[in-house]
């Protein structure tokens, strides 16, 4: 098939998803009606839960209530090859970046409730072992703190830094070893990358295992952004 026709497909698949709720919406008067975003997102929600909450497996994470640019950046880097996995490659192959702007700042204003928290068992000694380098690092490695870029509260900082709750052990885990292996990566300097590459498979368990048994936070919002340096030069965040 055409490129071109390919794009004008995936385009008409959303924007009648749109028109086919509004028309079923008409038909019920005690239903409100959706807005114009909550049926060209219904793509995306088909697979990352209804607000973007994410689902209970390893693929499809909470998207919900992360910055905006840190979404963007995303879908531009499924879009572009920074990230593979085909069925999102393909669903926003031929999205404008003004439109994957909108989706972005669409879902960083939801807020729904985090899923449950891991609960497997896991020697405590790795989660306490997961604890310190999330929250200390290791200086013997030069390997900063999660928490010094992914904020106090590991709920993510302004403008584009995620955050780190509300994720399944085995997802971050996953993401990890993208990272290590560089099939996921980012503009350089591409500081994710460099950390992940010191992490060995006991560090990676560890964070991912502590990281995932945390409790929700009160104020799920990420932190503002104070304009503190990054522990390291990191080419997908303003310096």
């Amino acid at each position: 098939m055409h490129r071109r026709t390919i794009g004008s497909s995936i385009l008409f698949v959303l924007g009648s998803a749109w028109a086919c709720a509004s028309l079923a919406a008409t038909g019920d008067a005690a239903a409100p009606m959706p807005s114009a975003m909550d049926e060209r997102v219904r793509a995306c929600t088909s697979c990352h839960g209804a607000q973007g909450q994410g689902r209970d497996n390893d693929y499809f994470p909470r998207i919900a209530g992360k910055p905006a640019d840190y979404l963007f950046n995303q879908l531009i880097s499924f879009r572009d090859g920074g990230r593979t996995y085909p069925p999102m490659g393909y669903l926003i192959a031929f999205l404008p970046d003004d439109y994957l702007r909108k989706i972005s700042q669409y879902f960083a204003a939801l807020q729904p409730p985090y899923p449950n928290a891991d609960s497997g068992s896991v020697p405590p000694a790795v989660l306490s072992y997961g604890e310190k380098l999330v929250t200390h690092g290791d200086p013997t490695r030069q390997l900063p703190a999660c928490a010094a870029c992914h904020g106090a509260r590991l709920t993510g900082t302004q403008p584009g830094i995620p955050g780190l709750l509300g994720l399944h052990a085995s997802y971050i885990a996953g993401q990890m070893g993208t990272w290590r292996s560089g099939t996921r990566h980012a503009v350089a300097p591409d500081c994710m990358h460099s950390i992940a590459v010191k992490l060995t498979d006991k560090d990676i368990t560890a964070v991912s295992s502590w990281l995932a048994r945390q409790p929700r936070p009160d104020d799920p919002r990420p932190a503002p952004d104070s304009h503190a340096a990054l522990p390291l030069a990191c080419g997908s965040q303003p310096q």
